[in-house]
């Protein structure tokens, strides 16, 4: 049987360098070290409610407030976007978002609401996102109804699976602290649900990023 050879010092510092050398080859440049990486807090689920619509209406596209050739003039518009992303910060591409909501008189299109919201209003929209994990809907900033605060619901799906339903808050509106809903929610989902509406010259404008399980 041959002895085994112990490789000298020198041998050895080179085979540690061609190693390492292997592993950063093997490593994608856009690959930020393991440390580096944290995972994103999942976006808070709360209740769908009620009023998610029996069928969808005919237009149910990006701007809420146009139904067919009827514009909705009350109220404040907003415009309403983020990215959808999974927990590594990775957008969802062909998520589909979808909002509903009460148009300014606290009313939905749902039976149960009694048939009593503005025609003009379209109420519910939906949208299916890009590369960029990006949607945008033209909305009203929410209004309260008959016991709650204002909000926006809001659902994400992507291929018939549904991944998250919850609710958008208007920050600093003082119905949130008598909503209950909004008060289940610690104090990081109330950061991730309640977002600030900021005026502009297109009217009010609001950032929430969706982050999902998929």
């Amino acid at each position: 049987m041959s002895p085994r050879v112990t490789p000298s010092p020198s041998r050895r510092a080179v085979l540690v360098r061609a190693c390492a050398w292997s592993a950063a080859i093997a490593a994608p440049a856009w690959l930020p070290p393991a440390q580096a990486r944290t995972e994103l807090a999942p976006t808070p689920s709360q209740s769908e409610g009620p009023f998610y619509p029996v069928a969808l209406p005919t237009d149910h596209d990006f701007d809420l407030l146009r139904t067919g050739s009827a514009s909705y003039g009350k109220g404040q518009p907003a415009w309403v976007e983020g990215v959808v992303s999974d927990t590594s910060g990775v957008p969802l591409s062909g998520a589909v978002v979808e909002i509903w909501q009460c148009d300014v008189d606290g009313h939905y299109h749902h039976p149960q609401d009694g048939g009593r919201a503005d025609a003009a209003f379209q109420g519910f929209g939906r949208v299916t996102v890009g590369k960029d994990g990006r949607y945008r809907f033209r909305t009203l900033k929410p209004a309260p109804y008959s016991g709650r605060t204002p909000h926006i619901h809001v659902k994400v799906k992507l291929d018939r699976h549904e991944l998250l339903t919850t609710q958008l808050y208007v920050e600093g509106d003082p119905g949130n602290a008598r909503d209950f809903l909004w008060r289940r929610l610690n104090d990081a989902g109330r950061a991730a649900l309640t977002r600030p509406f900021t005026a502009g010259a297109n009217g009010w404008r609001a950032e929430f990023p969706i982050v999902v399980l998929a």
